[in-house]
């Protein structure tokens, strides 16, 4: 088993029951989960026991580094994610924060690029990381977080994979992604790809290798609508060999992910997998 198998396995054998308030539905529950992903040797994460659409994953976080608010501005670069949440969540439909159709509010890329200063003005987190990086600087800060606790309610949805910490030894890179929460049957296989691909394109655009990117999990669940499709199916599948991700060598800049970069820049070889699961989404 690959480590989003063995993963799957634990939770189903080991998780605990636990009522979701906001869901309204019940999960297994496991509590920390680590995963570890070479990127510098080329293994990508991505899952094989079923069909992932690892394309909408990459669109999700380039709308993240474009600092995107709006689930059409999502949609406009191949991802569907945000549609439920923005749209079908009632909590967020009366707030009165939201400024209409898609708004999704100040959440994910907002915060990673326009963080509220007291003062007025923003912080672009990602901007800082990129430039120190790129001068081969590592402040024990090359920090981006998503986790505003001051604007939550200024948004749809709290952000799941909130931190990424970077960490540069000589000429090599490394990623620490901190996740709060994760659907594991519908989101991991995002969130691994996410991972990956956030410390191989911060790598290349930064000048350095690749190293390893670590990714902590808090709370890793189940829901109960999608337990029997993953022990009955998902995980009596044998896994196939990890496929190789490559991502277009022109892209050099911060500026090169804003602008012209589509999910076309990037691709995968080699990548065999199982029929596709339709898991139950839980907004």
């Amino acid at each position: 088993m690959s480590q989003y198998e063995e993963l799957c396995r634990k939770i189903v054998d080991k998780g605990q029951w636990v009522e979701n308030k906001r869901t309204g539905k019940r999960c297994l529950t496991l509590i920390n989960a680590d995963l570890e992903y070479n990127v510098g040797a080329g293994e990508f994460p991505l899952v094989t026991t079923r069909k992932s659409y690892w394309k909408a994953a990459i669109a999700e976080f380039l709308g993240y580094i474009r600092g995107y608010d709006n689930a059409e501005q999502f949609r406009a670069i191949g991802c569907n994610t945000w549609n439920a949440n923005a749209n079908e969540n009632s909590d967020w439909l009366s707030n009165p924060h939201r400024k209409g159709e898609d708004d999704m509010g100040r959440v994910y890329g907002v915060q990673g690029r326009a963080w509220a200063k007291p003062d007025g003005g923003t912080v672009d987190q990602l901007r800082k990381i990129v430039e120190d990086l790129s001068k081969g600087y590592d402040d024990r800060g090359e920090i981006l977080s998503f986790y505003n606790p001051g604007e939550f309610h200024m948004g749809c949805l709290r952000p799941c994979m909130h931190t990424h910490t970077f960490s540069l030894l000589d000429d090599t890179l490394y990623l620490t992604s901190y996740q709060r929460s994760c659907d594991v049957p519908l989101g991991l296989n995002f969130n691994m790809v996410q991972v990956y691909f956030f410390l191989a394109m911060m790598a290349q655009i930064t000048g350095h290798k690749a190293g390893t990117a670590y990714h902590k999990i808090i709370n890793a669940h189940i829901y109960e609508d999608q337990l029997a499709p993953m022990r009955d199916i998902q995980l009596t599948r044998e896994p196939y060999k990890a496929p190789i991700f490559h991502i277009n060598p022109d892209i050099k800049t911060l500026e090169d992910l804003e602008t012209w970069v589509t999910t076309d820049d990037f691709s995968v070889e080699g990548y065999e997998f199982h029929e596709p699961i339709k898991y139950a989404f839980a907004v």
